[in-house]
């Protein structure tokens, strides 16, 4: 059974001599694999769905269908949270970069992008209020001071916690489509 979200992955690590190694450059792509603590999030929030689930049908089952509606909700509830906590990232195509977060998406065209780099700051662990020295994927728009930029990807997020090489090449690469869109 062919798994499609580890081709982009496995493309990127076997293209040495091109940057970009998809003929459709026009599809919007993840360079990278979703991190561990990402889809394990996710999982936990599966499983206790599958429960909700069932407890929905005991509900139902017993009568109180107005009861195990809302439960039965409650579970679709919980799979759209997890669905859209595994979607969440950076996504690069020819048309731009996207940034793709719990409940805004922001997309930024390469015309409108003056550079895409990586820096030493302060970056958030886990998305949580605590601050750690990090490094950040920054995108430097035209329209807006560099000072405003929101880090793409940094070291202590769900996706890169505890792998550097990961967000090593993770950055390379969405640098590589900035600096080929730039180019042109």
């Amino acid at each position: 059974m062919p798994l499609p979200f580890l081709t982009a992955d496995r493309a990127f690590q076997t293209a040495d001599d091109a940057a970009l190694p998809f003929d459709d450059r026009d599809q919007w792509r993840r360079p990278y694999r979703p991190g561990p603590w990402r889809v394990g999030s996710a999982a936990l929030l599966l499983l206790l769905a599958s429960f909700v689930l069932f407890a929905a049908v005991i509900i139902a089952a017993t009568g109180s269908f107005k009861e195990g509606g809302v439960i039965f909700a409650l579970a679709l509830a919980l799979i759209a949270v997890s669905l859209r906590m595994l979607r969440m990232g950076v996504w690069v195509s020819a048309h731009g970069v996207r940034h793709v977060s719990f409940f805004v998406t922001r997309t930024a065209r390469w015309e409108r992008i003056v550079a895409v780099r990586t820096v030493q700051r302060p970056v958030r662990w886990l998305a949580l209020p605590r601050t750690v020295q990090g490094q950040a994927l920054t995108v430097v728009r035209n329209d807006r001071p560099a000072e405003e930029s929101t880090p793409l990807l940094t070291t202590h997020n769900a996706d890169f916690l505890g792998r550097p090489d990961a967000f090593d090449r993770a950055a390379d690469t969405v640098e590589a489509w900035g600096a080929e869109y730039q180019r042109g």
